[in-house]
């Protein structure tokens, strides 16, 4: 019996060991964002290095719980948005935001690409003082680099409340490839993009 009890001891300090050092090892971050179409933005950060998981869902309104008919009706003052858990150690939040910009229209308010309504808005949302002074470092460069006569209308915005997208919209790409390339490409979204920031 003493000796059972030994062994479940050693084993469990061995557990709580590992758990400990793999916990500290996956420390993880979150950031969100939004640029038109959700599927789109969830393919684009699940690309990048370092991303660990991209959820669809709904982000800057007022109502609670919304659903998809809900936003995409446009009264909640939501915008379709993606919630990023990253691991800082692979990447960083400044290389999220250069690739956030990459991957939006930073120049037609309340639109984005042939989505239209402030539901399909870009948006920068922060969680802190440091994500907005990042996030404003970014657009101030842009607007400096002269690169649009345009003027930048992404909004930078606290994160309020993330409310994950219904089920059938999380990784749409993935499940559905033939009807999200088709959307994708015929709403213009990879040639607005070329047009602004040239071939990725």
């Amino acid at each position: 019996m003493n000796a059972v009890r030994f062994l479940s001891m050693a084993l469990m300090v061995v557990l709580v060991a590992a758990t400990g050092s793999a916990g500290h090892a996956a420390e993880q971050a979150k950031a969100v964002f939004a640029g038109g179409c959700f599927w789109c933005m969830e393919e684009a950060f699940e690309k990048v290095e370092g991303v660990v998981s991209v959820e669809s869902g709904y982000m800057g309104g007022q109502k609670t719980n919304p659903t998809y008919e809900d936003v995409s009706a446009g009264g909640t003052g939501h915008a379709e948005s993606v919630e990023v858990v990253y691991d800082p150690a692979k990447v960083s939040y400044q290389k999220l935001l250069d690739h956030f910009w990459k991957n939006v229209d930073p120049v037609t308010p309340n639109a984005q690409f042939c989505d239209h309504g402030s539901q399909y808005r870009a948006v920068i949302f922060y969680s802190n003082d440091e994500e907005k002074r990042l996030a404003e470092a970014s657009r101030q460069s842009i607007e400096q680099s002269k690169r649009f006569t345009e003027p930048i209308v992404t909004q930078i915005m606290m994160a309020a409340k993330f409310y994950a997208a219904e089920e059938y919209h999380q990784d749409f790409y993935k499940k559905n490839p033939v009807r999200y390339k088709f959307y994708k490409y015929n709403c213009g979204r990879v040639q607005r993009l070329e047009m602004l920031w040239g071939k990725s």
